[in-house]
């Protein structure tokens, strides 16, 4: 066994990076076949989910297989080999083993223990069959993997040590006020998209007890069918799909927003989202503004500490207020309350936001945007947790929860009161410091048990042909001799032939027994593969015999079959 496995995931790089090296289905199956197009591997499989991409792959070079898998993994994912680099990780033979089988168990997961990753598992494995790359190893590899992770949440309590995505999402919404069902109840929700995920979060929220769910999905078939699904689901729900066209009314209508779509760029922009909060319908009553805080002193942080003029400062923000966004230095802001608390204590006059710019020249407008910038450079110094604190603390009129990655929804609405944000990166915060329990070591446990069992059994499998072959080879010889003999004595009657016969073959047997019992036992314990080639040289097999009977042996075209429906059935 060679396995390799290059990739990349939430712990070793930045959602920034995870985002731009996503891959679509069609940039996997390409993957696929420049993988196998490639000298050093003989199979593959690639896992690619919202927070991991991993390449896995049958090689017979360690050196030239991790620099072939990178450089393909760079090439298909869109992030230049050197920018991709150093967040990659590489594991080989048995750590490939052990990283899949953690990462089946939930171990690796961003929420410890989740079972979505098993489903990613699994389709994996079949786009793999259908595109014949995956071989044997790949096979037998994904189909343990799936039943070590099925063996985890079914002998232990990993479930307890974390919940879905979904769900774990949900409760980082409420922000821990009160339970997902209270919160729930009564609400109106707009899930976008109708993929496994954002089925996912329909039926969650379906069954924490939304009142309402419209579905959005840009193919209308999808979107009408999770409908339907969802109010057959016997959870009381009212479901219908609604256009993509109709985003923008169905957002002054929701109170909680679940998105997880395949797009490339943003679904939901903070000016979406901002309409959406200002223009909500009778009976959704946007939340206050916080209490103004007390105005600081002319230090730090203030407009005089900058150098700008306080009435500038005034007008900017009376522009700000009344238009929402400001255009300075080529760059679009959105500007809300929190940026007065910030940096610009002074009072805002009502009144139209165009007329306050009157008179503003463009020199008071670069020192905005240099009083901007400072601002945003500064809010990126606090962690995020600390950002959105103040923003925790309003009542929340829209919820939104991002699964997408790269992400549909802009992390800018954060800013904007009385919205609540929940994405990957801060599922990621929320969940980075959760304690370890004990069930989680009896998973460890159980993955280490496991991989000793699957490589014994991969090494066993290698020297299998050698031994077949060696029988096959005695057996012919036995044929050979058994021939020779009738020739010589052939008076021999036929209860006399097949004595004889089976004699001759009774000693081969015995005397090949012990040596290929013991040879498969050695050959399961580490180090074991030399055995195979001792025995090839010792009995002078020929090689293209043990490679034709492993070929036959793996029976690719019904092995291919049964593990593709077996792999869908798991």
């Amino acid at each position: 066994m060679s396995l390799l496995v290059v990739g990349l995931s939430h712990r070793s790089a930045p959602v920034s990076v995870l985002e731009r090296a996503s891959l679509s289905a069609d940039a996997k199956a390409k993957l696929l076949h420049d993988t196998l197009a490639a000298e050093p591997a003989t199979e593959a499989a690639v896992l690619a989910t919202c927070n991991r991409i991993e390449l896995y792959a049958d090689v017979d070079k360690f050196h030239a297989g991790v620099a072939e898998l990178s450089t393909l993994l760079a090439q298909h994912s869109g992030v230049a080999l050197e920018e991709l680099t150093p967040y990659l990780y590489v594991h080989y033979e048995d750590r490939a083993v052990h990283h899949l089988f953690s990462v089946a168990c939930g171990l690796d997961s961003m929420v410890i223990g989740e079972g979505q990753i098993l489903g990613q598992i699994k389709d994996a494995l079949a786009l793999g069959q259908e595109l014949h790359t995956a071989g044997r190893l790949i096979n037998d590899l994904f189909q343990q993997a799936l039943r070590v992770g099925k063996r985890a949440h079914s002998e232990t309590g990993i479930d307890r040590a974390g919940q879905s995505l979904v769900t774990f999402g949900l409760e980082q919404l409420t922000a821990g006020r009160e339970p997902v069902d209270v919160w729930a109840a009564g609400k109106r929700a707009l899930v976008i998209g109708a993929g496994s995920m954002s089925s996912l979060a329909a039926a969650t929220l379906a069954r924490v007890g939304v009142a309402e769910i419209a579905v959005a999905n840009r193919t209308a078939e999808r979107a009408e069918r999770l409908a339907e699904i969802l109010v057959a689901s016997g959870t009381g729900v009212t479901a219908r799909a609604v256009p993509m066209a109709a985003l923008a009314d169905e957002l002054t209508r929701a109170d909680v927003v679940v998105s997880c779509t395949g797009a490339t760029g943003l679904v939901l922009t903070a000016e979406d989202v901002a309409e959406a909060v200002s223009a909500a319908p009778a009976g959704l009553v946007p939340a206050a503004d916080p209490a103004p805080q007390p105005r600081p002193s002319a230090g730090v942080g203030t407009p005089q500490a900058l150098g700008l003029d306080p009435e500038v400062v005034a007008r900017l923000a009376a522009a700000a207020r009344a238009g929402g966004r400001l255009v300075d230095a080529g760059a679009a802001r959105v500007i809300t309350a929190g940026a007065e608390r910030d940096g610009c204590p002074v009072e805002v006059p009502a009144g139209d936001g165009r007329s306050a710019l009157t008179g503003v020249d463009a020199n008071s407008l670069e020192l905005h945007g240099t009083w901007a910038d400072q601002g945003e450079a500064a809010a990126q110094r606090q962690p995020r947790r600390g950002a959105r604190s103040q923003v925790d603390a309003a009542p929340v009129r829209l919820a939104l929860l991002d699964l997408a990655m790269p992400r549909d929804i802009d992390a800018a609405v954060h800013r904007i009161p009385g919205v609540r944000l929940v994405d990957i990166e801060s599922l990621a915060e929320a969940s980075a410091d959760a304690p370890m329990a004990a069930d989680v070591d009896a998973v460890r446990a159980l993955v280490t048990e496991e991989v000793a069992a699957f490589g014994a059994a991969q090494r066993a499998a290698h020297i299998t042909p050698t031994v077949v072959a060696l029988r096959a080879m005695a057996a012919e010889v036995v044929a050979m001799e058994v021939a020779r003999l009738d020739g010589r004595l052939p008076d021999l009657d036929d209860r006399q032939r097949a004595e004889v016969t089976q004699t001759v073959r009774r000693v081969v047997d015995k005397l090949l027994h012990a040596p290929t019992v013991r040879v498969k036992q050695l050959a399961s314990e580490p180090g074991g593969a030399g055995y195979a080639e001792a025995l090839r040289e010792l009995f002078d097999l020929d090689p293209q015999t043990v490679a034709s009977v492993s070929r036959a042996d793996a029976d690719p075209a019904g092995q291919a079959e049964q593990n593709h429906d077996s792999g869908r059935a798991s």
